[in-house]
């Protein structure tokens, strides 16, 4: 996968169940701060440079290498490919080295099928055709979050039906994120996301401005970091901007989301990128929140429309701030909202569920001729 970070918060409980079901664990990912917790954890850690811009051919290339040498050194009988890079050159990789079983986690298809520049229709015919090639395995099963993900690269034909399984997001232990009752005094509404424009960060702080200028008085909470090395990342100077106006709390990159949602009343989530099912709103359910979230593919699968959370066009500013307003004006029903959330949690997001569901493709993937 892309970075240690993401195995860290979204796959370390499926290769510890993997790891305790007998299987060897190896971890594959670029350098990062979270190496020595992978480490720390039992699994053997290697260095892949992975560039998530991708647009120097010559990493790009060194990264296949990196991949051919790897496999062809451990020679797994499955490899667990996660996000959409390591999907792609993984799965290339995996059939000239002779993997016999391969997983592939489409945990979203990020902008490329969303945007329609020509560079982009042409980047998008070009990842299709890799989705393709990388899907040509002797065992495949391709895991999705979402159903409109799944259709999506359907109709592509980079894959059959019969090859896909489909698993609401990568789970969220729920004791971890206790239910517990909203906070009393202003009401707070908080956004935690990677700040790239396509999450909606700037819908939020419009939304926030709006609020600000109707007289609701409402802590509006932005959590995260500006991105530097993504081209869809907010820049330091409109943070700098929205601190000096003040409509919105800056909270900066925090590891402590369930303490964050529980001292709120709201989670928003007003995102338009390729998402598959936002684990932030898992979070949100988990602990019982009321969540506005936009009619998009992902955000509209991770809520029960009307009964845990509210559904707002993407790119609206108004739209989003109405439903925030009805919310801090009607209690009782974000509450309601907020108790349905975590039964829903409980029901399809418990990380217990996504783990055994993992061991079952596992199982399938590695049975011998």
């Amino acid at each position: 996968m892309n970075t240690p970070e993401f195995f860290i918060s979204h796959r370390l409980p499926v290769a510890e169940a993997a790891k305790r079901a007998g299987y060897e664990v190896h971890v594959a990912s670029a350098r990062g701060g979270a190496v020595e917790k992978i480490e720390d954890a039992g699994f053997q850690h290697h260095v892949i440079e992975f560039a998530r811009s991708g647009q120097n051919p010559l990493q790009e290339m060194r990264t296949l290498k990196q991949l051919f040498i790897l496999f062809r050194s451990l020679q797994p009988d499955l490899v667990h490919l996660v996000t959409i890079k390591p999907v792609l050159y993984g799965g290339l990789v995996a059939r000239f080295t002779g993997v016999s079983g391969v997983v592939a986690a489409v945990s979203g298809l990020g902008t490329v099928f969303v945007a329609n520049s020509m560079v982009s229709k042409l980047r998008r015919w070009l990842v299709t055709r890799l989705y393709v090639q990388a899907f040509k395995q002797r065992r495949l099963a391709v895991i999705f979050q979402n159903p409109i993900d799944r259709e999506t690269l359907l109709s592509t034909g980079a894959l059959s039906i019969g090859n896909t399984r489909m698993i609401r997001g990568s789970g969220v232990a729920m004791a971890e994120y206790p239910y517990l009752p909203e906070p009393a005094g202003k009401p707070v509404v908080v956004m935690a996301a990677r700040l790239l424009k396509d999450k909606g960060v700037a819908e939020f702080v419009n939304a926030a401005n709006i609020l600000s200028d109707r007289g609701v008085d409402v802590d509006m909470r932005l959590i995260g970091s500006a991105d530097p090395g993504n081209p869809g990342s907010v820049t330091n100077e409109e943070l700098d901007s929205w601190k000096q106006d003040g409509h919105v709390t800056l909270m900066g990159y925090r590891t402590d989301i369930a303490y964050q949602y529980a001292s709120a009343n709201i989670v928003c989530l007003p995102s338009y990128y390729g998402e598959g099912l936002p684990k932030s709103l898992v979070e949100a359910a988990a602990c019982g929140r009321a969540v506005v979230t936009t009619d998009h593919p992902g955000c509209r699968d991770a809520i029960k429309p009307d009964e845990t959370g509210v559904l707002v066009p993407v790119k609206d500013s108004v739209a989003l701030a109405n439903a925030i307003h009805k919310l801090i004006d009607q209690p009782e029903l974000r509450k309601d909202m907020g108790a349905a959330g975590r039964a829903l949690a409980e029901e399809c997001f418990s990380i217990d569920n996504v783990v055994a569901q993992h061991l079952k493709i596992y199982e399938e993937v590695t049975v011998h001729d």
